[in-house]
């Protein structure tokens, strides 16, 4: 209520702008104090009130369980106006507008929330506001007010709840991620095996060149031998060459440090054997 002054029978008040004062006239409502100063006789006339036409905003706290039994706490904010055409109504009607409106929201939520399970009600908060909305607006206009809006501003579950959901999302996650890591390690996988197959395709098409090499180089060989030596067959060259490579193989294993054993025809007599040892130790000499 703005200032007030007095005199012996005069009364002068002044209404801020966005209100409207309730005069009574001996305990009687008498008429709307307009928004700047006002003038009545005093003290039989007197401004009882002053109502506010600006929006106004009530944050309404319920707790209500969903159908899958988890309970939650929802938080509504409900948006209103007294119409000032209605200011009559508005004033004298409620004495507190506000545990109407409470008592409204509470019966809405706790008769919506429980139809939806818990994934549904999160998604479903704008059917859920506009419900809270539609049963606000068919009341409270009949007492002067309008509801402009209802919101759901917050819903929020026990958090062992919260939790649990946070698990079961880390752990899909979690699964996700071990799929995407298998399909990765077959695909190196396979990519190895490919790999080695060319590898081995390509040293086996190496090796067959090398063997045709030596074929070729053998058998020229053996041509070139076969011409310059009178009487000489392919069969005494290819028994000299494995001679000559024999020894050779004898000769590499005398020399490696490691070697304790001669290998020698099985038709060897012992005196074969001595002499093979005598050899093999004037080799490391």
């Amino acid at each position: 209520m703005a200032d007030q002054a007095s005199t012996d029978c005069c009364c002068i008040v002044c209404i801020n702008t966005s209100e409207v004062g309730i005069v009574e006239y001996l305990g009687e409502f008498q008429k709307y104090a307009e928004p700047g100063p006002n003038f009545f006789c005093c003290p039989f006339a007197y401004v009882a009130d002053v109502v506010s036409l600006r929006i106004q905003q009530l944050d309404v706290r319920c707790e209500t369980k969903t159908k899958d039994n988890v309970f939650v706490d929802v938080v509504v904010s409900v948006q209103y106006q007294v119409q000032k055409d209605k200011v009559f109504d508005a004033y004298y009607s409620l004495s507190r507008p506000d545990s109407q409106i409470k008592a409204y929201v509470f019966d809405t939520v706790r008769s919506v929330i429980p139809t939806m399970e818990l994934d549904q009600a999160f998604e479903s908060k704008e059917e859920v506001a506009s419900e809270v909305k539609q049963s606000l607006k068919d009341t409270m206009n009949d007492f002067g007010y309008v509801i402009i809006q209802a919101l759901i501003t917050d819903l929020t579950p026990d958090q062992k709840v919260k939790d649990a959901m946070n698990e079961i999302n880390a752990s899909r996650r979690m699964k996700d991620a071990n799929t995407e890591k298998a399909e990765a390690e077959k695909i190196l996988m396979v990519k190895s095996a490919e790999a080695d197959a060319e590898s081995k395709y390509l040293s086996g098409v190496g090796v067959a060149k090398q063997r045709k090499a030596l074929v070729d180089g053998l058998r020229d060989s053996i041509m070139d031998f076969s011409g310059d030596v009178d009487g000489a067959t392919p069969k005494d060259v290819i028994d000299l060459l494995l001679l000559t490579q024999y020894f050779d193989m004898l000769k590499d294993v005398g020399q490696h440090p490691l070697t304790n054993s001669v290998f020698l025809p099985s038709d060897s007599g012992s005196g074969a054997v001595r002499d093979g040892m005598l050899q093999a130790q004037a080799m490391r000499r």
